[in-house]
C-alpha cells in the first residue's frame, strides 16, 4: 500500500512540476494573449517588436555578425514620433511570442514609412528574408520566418472570399474577422514533404531552375487534398524521377516561408538498387543524378562561393545547414558510414 501511495504522489507530483514549467506557463499565457485583446493590448505596451519593411526583417551588423534587435515599446514609440506618425502603428503588429520571462514578441511592417530614417535611427538595415535565414543565429530563423509568414498572410486576406467585405485583425493577430458575414480566418500552412532518396549505397539530389549555379537539394512537392504522407512520397518521386519507392520513414520537419507558409516534413526513402535508372521530369526539374558517398562528403564542405573552377564550370554544392536538405543529407552520410 505504501509503494502504491509513493507511485501516485510521485506521479502527481511530476504533473505539477508540469504544469508548472517554464513553458507550460509561457504556452497558457501566449494562448491568454491570443483570447483577450485587452490583455493583449496592454502587453503591446510593454512588448518588444521584430521590424519589417515590406516583408524584410530589419538586421543590425555587430562584429562581422548579423543580430535581430528587438526594439522596446518605448524605443518603437520614439521612432513613430520621429516619423511624425501616431502610437495607432504599433496596433498593426502580430504576436509571435513571448520570453521565458513573459515579455511578449510582436512583428511590425513598416512598409509605408521611410525606410531610410529607421535604418538611420537603429542603425542597421531591412535585408530580403532568404538572406537574412542563412546569416542570423539558428535560434533567430524560424522566428522571422513565422514572422513574416503572418505578416505576409494578413496583408492578403483585408477581404472575406464571401461578401467582400474587409475583415478585421484581433490585436494577437492570429485570426481575421467578417463581421458581414461573421466568418472567422485564421492562418493556414500547406504540408510540403522533402525526400532524400537512397538505393542503399547512393543518395539521389535534384536541380530545378530556380536553383543558385551548382546546387543540388532532395525532391520536394506539395501533399495533394486527400493524400497521406506516404502517398505524397510515393507519388513526387514518381512523378519528378520515375522511381518506385519501397519503403520510406520520417525524419523531422521544419517552418518555411517560400513561396508561403509551408509545413515541410522531411523523409528518406528506399528505392532497389536494381530499377533505379533516373528518368527526370524536364517540367519539375532541370537535373537529377546519384551521388556516392565520398561527392557528398566533398560537397557538403564547399560553400556557394568555393564551387567555381577556374575554368567556368561549377562542382555540386548542397543547401546549407539552416534547411532541412541539409540534415537529411548529413544523416544519410551517418548512416552510411555507421
Amino acid at each position: 500500500m505504501a509503494a502504491i501511495s509513493q507511485a501516485a504522489y510521485r506521479r502527481a507530483s511530476s504533473l505539477v512540476c508540469r504544469l508548472h514549467s517554464t513553458y507550460v506557463r509561457k504556452m497558457r499565457y501566449l494562448n491568454e494573449l491570443k483570447e483577450n485583446d485587452s490583455l493583449c493590448r496592454q502587453a503591446l505596451s510593454s512588448g518588444t517588436f521584430y521590424l519589417f519593411h515590406n516583408l524584410s526583417p530589419f538586421l543590425q551588423e555587430v562584429e562581422k555578425k548579423y543580430l535581430v534587435p528587438q526594439v522596446s515599446a518605448a524605443e518603437m514609440r520614439r521612432i513613430l514620433e520621429k516619423l511624425k506618425e501616431t502610437e495607432e502603428w504599433i496596433e498593426k503588429s502580430v504576436l509571435i511570442g513571448c520570453s521565458d520571462e513573459h515579455v511578449p514578441q510582436f512583428a511590425l511592417d513598416l512598409g509605408a514609412l521611410e525606410k531610410s530614417v529607421i535604418e538611420s535611427e537603429l542603425k542597421g538595415s531591412f535585408t530580403d528574408l532568404r538572406k537574412a535565414l542563412f546569416v542570423v543565429d539558428g535560434k533567430d530563423s524560424p522566428l522571422l520566418a513565422s514572422a513574416q509568414s503572418l505578416l505576409r498572410w494578413h496583408d492578403s486576406h483585408q477581404f472575406c472570399s464571401k461578401t467582400g467585405q474587409p475583415t478585421q485583425k484581433n490585436v494577437a493577430g492570429n485570426k481575421r474577422v467578417c463581421h458581414g458575414s461573421r466568418i472567422t480566418y485564421y492562418p493556414q500552412t500547406s504540408p510540403v514533404v522533402i525526400t532524400l532518396v537512397s538505393d542503399g549505397s547512393r543518395c539521389l539530389l535534384a536541380r530545378q531552375p530556380s536553383f543558385p549555379q551548382g546546387m543540388y537539394s532532395a525532391l520536394s512537392g506539395f501533399c495533394d487534398i486527400g493524400e497521406n504522407l506516404e502517398e505524397t512520397v510515393r507519388r513526387e518521386v514518381a512523378e519528378e524521377v520515375g522511381l518506385e519507392v519501397e519503403s520510406l520513414w520520417y525524419s523531422a520537419s521544419q517552418h518555411w516561408p517560400f513561396p508561403s507558409s509551408s509545413l515541410v516534413i522531411a523523409c528518406h526513402a528506399l528505392v532497389r538498387a536494381q530499377q533505379a535508372e533516373i528518368s527526370v521530369d524536364s517540367l519539375e526539374l532541370e537535373e537529377a543524378r546519384w551521388f556516392g558517398l565520398e561527392e557528398i562528403v566533398e560537397g557538403l564542405k564547399r560553400q556557394p562561393r568555393s564551387s567555381k573552377q577556374d575554368d567556368g564550370s561549377v562542382l555540386p554544392w548542397f543547401p546549407p545547414k539552416q534547411a532541412i536538405a541539409h540534415q537529411l543529407i548529413q544523416e544519410w552520410v551517418k548512416q552510411q558510414t555507421s
